[in-house]
């Protein structure tokens, strides 16, 4: 199916939740408010038309510029045999979350989508977006006592941790300088 009709599904369904799309891109995605995330993620797992039920990723985005993070959520119809009808769709598609950067709290997809909850925890390790309702919201690679979130644009790279020195390579404490 194309882009265009997904955004048009997800448009009459839920009338003010997407708020952008960009169709015409290589990976053509709708921006969808956050408010509303998760009955769009329902409709998009289960209404035929769609049938999203894999979920591929979450990649974060750091959006310093606006002062807001992203949550991108890559989506494909795989084709299961023997479990209901089997719609032979395999489309692919994308979803973004954007959220306030000083509040960012997106509503949890685990439950929807299982495989969202290493990536959540992953999103939220990294670039610290919050997935409320995520049954166990904890830092999957660094430390639980790590301050930061190391790939946020405007982060802070530590001298030391633990007493263990701790610098890029090329010396800097944010590559950004």
């Amino acid at each position: 199916m194309a882009p265009e009709k997904i955004c048009d599904i997800l448009k009459q369904r839920f009338p003010n939740a997407v708020t952008a799309a960009v169709l015409d891109a290589r990976r053509p995605y709708a921006t969808v408010a956050a408010e509303q995330w998760r009955e769009v993620a329902t409709c998009l797992r289960d209404d035929p038309r769609c049938a999203f039920n894999m979920l591929q990723c979450i990649s974060a985005i750091d959006l310093l510029e606006d002062n807001r993070l992203a949550a991108v959520y890559d989506f494909f119809s795989v084709p299961i045999k023997g479990v209901g009808p089997c719609p032979r769709l395999k489309h692919h598609f994308a979803v973004r979350v954007v959220v306030d950067r000083d509040n960012p709290h997106i509503p949890s997809v685990s439950d929807i989508w299982p495989a969202a909850d290493w990536h959540e925890r992953e999103a939220f390790d990294m670039m610290g977006i919050v997935f409320d309702g995520h049954p166990d919201l904890t830092r999957i690679l660094c430390p639980d006592d790590w301050e930061g979130f190391p790939l946020r644009k405007d982060y802070e790279f530590p001298t030391e941790y633990h007493g263990i020195p701790a610098t890029t390579e090329h010396q800097l404490t944010n590559p950004r300088h």
